[in-house]
């Protein structure tokens, strides 16, 4: 159960067909997306788990999930990216049927990263579920 944003990107990646062009375009998402403002880097917003710095800003007005996020890593930034095209716009209750893991591995990404961003990955998908549970609660 795949968001229009996120079935975007699978198809994408269906026609770069070298990991490294994926790599960059994952790097190039991360480049596109608006930094958070300095205001907002603080112990609250950052997530642990992650071998960068990470912080996700959560909204949840109307019963909708959505995100915004950043890094101080662009591969991680990317990574923030490809998330938010999966979870921004989903109906907070929704939010836990998302098997990020295979949504993930459509894009190849669960083989190439290292065991430290897959461990930061989970932990964001960990706050996004937590967040998006306690908002449809």
């Amino acid at each position: 159960m795949a968001t229009e944003a996120f079935e975007e990107i699978a198809e994408t990646f269906e026609f770069l067909d070298d990991w490294e062009d994926r790599y960059r375009h994952v790097i190039d998402m991360g480049k596109a997306m608006d930094p958070l403002e300095d205001i907002y880097k603080v112990p609250a917003t950052k997530v642990n788990g992650c071998a960068s710095q990470v912080w996700l800003i959560p909204n949840t007005d109307g019963g909708v999930f959505r995100f915004r996020g950043d890094s101080d890593a662009l591969i991680v930034r990317g990574l923030i990216a490809v998330l938010a095209a999966l979870y921004n716009g989903v109906p907070t209750a929704e939010v836990a049927n998302i098997d990020a893991t295979a949504e993930l591995g459509r894009l190849g990404l669960n083989e190439h990263l290292s065991a430290q961003r897959s461990n930061g990955v989970r932990a964001m998908v960990d706050r996004i579920r937590t967040t998006a549970a306690a908002a449809s609660a």
